[in-house]
């Protein structure tokens, strides 16, 4: 913007009008004046120009107390240029303390109010300065960020309103796909290490039953039965149940053959979905995410996940295992100048729906102590009123996009919306209902951990391709990975299935040798008695000495010798310590 045409100043006490949309721009010739490339200043026909003003443009009174909110003196990124009273003010630049971004955050809005290119403009700052960053891609339009943008007149006309300089950039990206399914290096965890609780949330169990879970983690755990996938832990509640295995079910307090058989239904009808890829090996290490390229920016991971959007308790419950995984192995650190990671929640409502009070006590904690370990976290949903408030409380940063008021309870979400911010001097309702696509109400913490003044913000252009890039690019981006070898083919080792497989088998064996033994002493007794007991033959060996002697029975109890005691440590989810 060119320092001689000042933005007129409206009433100090001025509320915004009704017009902030994505069409308001600056007063008449700003745009010009501040569009790359122009000067301001020069005539056309190349005669000298008139001496520029040189005073500093004038900034309403209200508008200069927002702005004074967000003038913070260490790094930061840029969001976009206030807005007041129908006018944006590139003068006034609305930011985010680097160093508060693991104070963790909300990005809310009604669908197509710009949440993503949000998360876009947030995840490529970022990434420029060094800090790595986790994504969703839920509809499969997130993956341009690892490409430059295009120029066009709706990015110009947005930057020049912004006072942003515009420069196509692409960030370096590592995309994954959940179990390989869909573009992307394959992601899976194990059972053991993705615990109790969190399986429960994808088999949609009841508090009861996820107890009865829990029992059957830990029985597995004392028995040295390694979960790997789905087929190991079908097989040792199949065990359970069954006729052998009922003895061993009445040293676990509590659980039913009843519940058992229950999550042995949930099992079967989970894995005929197509769930099972899912689980295996080899298990994702969660501080591949922790990356940098080359060049020190900060790697952004894209989860790739249109091919299972329509499993979303699968998807959501699969992210909190990668929060929970980085929370206990990452050391504490306190307060940092800059996050370890950054990441990003998509779909949040989607974790929350339906979950147990166990499964929400272990989410806020993790929200709560992750902070002091670098880790920041932002949920990305449509109002806040899908999170709840226990999690609410720990957002320090707020973007929050349009939001609709067409029914009764659209209405009673956007006044309970209104309620969580701190005071403003705008008349947040109406703001709420009139902000266009790429705008937002903001307010964050300051640098000193204070929450800034809310402020309506134009939001700046994404740099990086606002859109997906082609099936073929995302395919070679994919393969050249150096994480491609390691995860991309599955492991199948010995676990409980093939160990209860062979226990099955020794104790069918031992009924055969039994049963033989019998039919042998009967034949010998029914020959004694024929010969007076004449030449009886020394007797064979008890059947217990044929069984405990039998080289099955002997490789059996090498196997379960070498593991019993050692229980798995296990985390507030109950996913296993490393």
């Amino acid at each position: 913007m060119s320092d001689s045409e000042p933005i007129p100043a409206g009433p100090a006490n001025a509320k915004p009008s009704s017009g902030v949309d994505a069409g308001a721009g600056l007063t008449p010739g700003t745009a010009a004046s501040a569009a790359p490339g122009g000067t301001g200043d020069a005539s056309p026909t190349g005669t000298t120009a008139p001496e520029p003003v040189t005073t500093a443009p004038a900034l309403p009174a209200p508008a200069l107390e927002i702005a004074a909110g967000y003038a913070f003196a260490g790094p930061a990124l840029d969001l976009g240029a206030l807005v007041w009273d129908g006018q944006c003010l590139p003068d006034a630049q609305i930011r985010i303390p680097l160093g508060m971004l693991n104070r963790h955050g909300l990005v809310a809005g009604a669908t197509g109010t710009g949440k993503t290119k949000t998360l876009q403009l947030i995840a490529e700052q970022l990434a420029a300065q060094g800090v790595p960053v986790f994504l969703a891609d839920i509809k499969g339009d997130v993956s341009g960020i690892s490409a430059a943008g295009e120029p066009g007149h709706r990015v110009s006309q947005r930057s020049a309103e912004v006072g942003q300089e515009w420069r196509a950039t692409g960030c370096p990206t590592e995309f994954y796909a959940l179990g390989g399914i869909g573009p992307g290096i394959p992601l899976r965890a194990t059972i053991t290490g993705f615990g109790p609780v969190l399986l429960s949330k994808c088999l949609q169990l009841n508090q009861t039953q996820e107890q009865s879970l829990g029992l059957i983690f830990h029985y597995a755990d004392q028995k040295g039965l390694e979960l790997v996938d789905l087929k190991d832990l079908r097989a040792v509640v199949t065990f359970l149940t069954s006729d052998e295995g009922k003895q061993e079910l009445k040293t676990i307090g509590g659980l039913s053959t009843t519940t058992a058989g229950v999550i042995l239904r949930a099992l079967t009808a989970f894995e005929q979905q197509g769930m099972g890829d899912f689980f295996g090996e080899p298990e994702f290490d969660s501080s591949e995410l922790l990356r940098t390229a080359p060049d020190g920016r900060g790697l952004v991971s894209v989860l790739e996940l249109p091919a299972v959007q329509d499993k979303p308790h699968l998807f959501s419950t699969f992210l909190m295992w990668l929060l929970a995984d980085l929370f206990q192995d990452l050391p504490e650190v306190g307060d940092v100048e800059k996050p370890k990671l950054v990441f990003f929640f998509d779909e949040a409502h989607l974790l929350f729906s339906g979950a147990s009070k166990a499964f929400l006590e272990a989410i806020t904690q993790t929200v709560r102590l992750i902070r002091s370990k670098g880790v920041g976290v932002f949920f990305v949903t449509q109002t806040p009123k899908d999170v709840p408030s226990d999690v609410l409380a720990q957002l320090g940063n707020r973007v929050q996009h349009a939001l609709r008021a067409f029914t009764p309870d659209d209405e009673k979400a956007l006044k309970s919306t209104v309620k969580t911010f701190p005071h403003s001097a705008y008349d947040l309702e109406e703001l709420l209902t009139s902000l266009g696509t790429g705008e937002a109400v903001v307010t964050v913490l300051s640098e000193k951990g204070a929450p800034t003044p809310v402020a309506a913000t134009r939001l700046r252009a994404p740099e990086s391709l606002m859109g997906p890039i082609d099936a073929a690019a995302l395919d070679k981006a994919v393969k050249k990975s150096v994480l491609y070898p390691r995860y991309a083919n599955a492991v199948d080792r010995e676990s409980a299935y093939e160990k209860l497989t062979a226990q099955e088998a020794e104790t069918q064996a031992r009924k055969d040798a039994e049963a033989q033994a019998a039919q042998a002493e009967k034949a010998e007794k029914a020959a004694a008695r024929g010969s007076g007991g004449r030449g009886k033959p020394k007797e064979d060996a008890s059947v217990v000495e044929q069984v405990v002697g039998s080289g099955i029975f002997k490789s059996l109890a090498r196997s379960v010798g070498t593991q019993l005691g050692r229980e798995i440590s296990r985390s507030l989810f109950g996913t296993r310590r490393r």
